[in-house]
């Protein structure tokens, strides 16, 4: 029903507007008695063999929404009833900023991919904090993926990371650097050993002043060499980082089918979906067999749950859907979970 009626329909809106547009019918809809009961029992697959521990926490099922579709800590709550595991808040920074202009999401698809520059839009760490302190959880592990002001020079990045790393600290499971983004100007220098080796730093001082150890993930780009994402693993496994997400959208525009011409014409922008599956699942083998206990998030490309296995099989401990769970509904997450539990997880 949902690739047949309800998303050839969706997709005659733009991204964004159908972003918002789904967001404000489930808050509005979940206010109707009823209807929050019918959602899980439709989406949710409950089973103590689906809880998954990872870098010290416990996750219900280990399929996960991933950053950016709740950047603002607004309906997790709501979202949770769709069967996740756990959800990532952000890219959240320390001032808000309304992003790049638009448009800014699009659509390939032929490709069953968005490119998007959307560019840190958010409302700032402050407000995301105030959300997350009025929201009932309901047993959810969040994360927290922070990232810098478009306006804040690299040379003072480590700021930015500071102030928003220790606003969000209480409030979340688990936080993720944001340093591989596409989407904001010169970011990605940010991956060099120093600077990364800077920001890592002085996270892990903040954290050490705490009273909960809470785990640090590192966000990566697909688009590292082989050496540089060797040099990565190797600063962040010593600053303290506690795992990985594998990966992070990617520039580069090979082996699409949808026309040249279109694809020129939409610009710059992080490509996810269909197309960056299998540079993902090799980044995460790549990661698994350099680092053979180290925690893995794997996220790219998952459409459905052979998508997700072959993550987990690659070394990913857990896996987080965006694109796919546009193209593919809400049921992804079901079909997920079901099958991890009839191979025994």
């Amino acid at each position: 029903m949902y690739k047949s009626i309800i998303r050839p329909i969706l997709f005659l809106l733009s991204p964004e507007k159908v972003h918002h547009l789904v967001v404000l019918a489930v808050k509005v809809g979940f206010k109707i008695p009823g209807v929050k009961a019918l959602i899980r029992k439709l989406f949710r697959v409950s089973s103590p063999n689906l809880e998954t521990t990872v870098a010290g926490l416990t996750f219900p099922n280990p399929v996960g929404l991933a950053a950016g579709f709740d950047k603002d800590a607004t309906f997790f709550g709501e979202f949770a009833s769709f069967g996740f595991g756990f959800i990532e808040i952000g890219t959240v920074t320390p001032k808000a900023q309304p992003g790049n202009p638009r448009p800014r999401s699009f659509r390939l698809l032929k490709d069953g991919a968005l490119i998007n520059r959307m560019g840190f839009n958010n409302l700032g760490v402050d407000n995301a904090v105030e959300n997350l302190k009025k929201a009932r959880r309901n047993g959810i592990v969040i994360g927290g993926n922070i990232g810098k002001n478009t306006l804040t020079p690299n040379e003072q990045a480590v700021s930015d990371y500071q102030y928003t790393f220790k606003a969000l600290y209480p409030y979340v499971d688990y936080l993720v650097i944001n340093i591989s983004c596409p989407n904001v100007a010169n970011l990605r220098n940010l991956q060099d050993k120093d600077s990364l080796g800077n920001i890592l730093e002085a996270l892990g001082d903040i954290r050490r002043q705490q009273a909960a150890y809470k785990p640090i993930f590192l966000k990566v780009s697909p688009d590292l060499t082989t050496e540089h994402l060797d040099e990565t693993l190797e600063t962040a496994i010593k600053l303290g980082v506690d795992g990985f997400i594998a990966t992070n959208t990617t520039t580069s525009r090979d082996n699409l089918s949808s026309p040249a011409e279109l694809v020129t014409s939409i610009g710059n922008g992080g490509l996810s979906g269909r197309p960056i599956a299998q540079r993902s699942t090799e980044v995460i083998r790549h990661i698994r067999k350099k680092l053979p206990t180290i925690p893995i998030i794997g996220v790219g490309g998952i459409f459905s749950a052979h998508d997700a296995l072959e993550k987990i099989d690659a070394g990913a401990n857990l896996v987080q859907i965006y694109t796919g769970f546009i193209y593919s509904g809400p049921s992804l997450v079901k079909r997920i979970n079901n099958e991890l539990l009839k191979r025994g997880k």
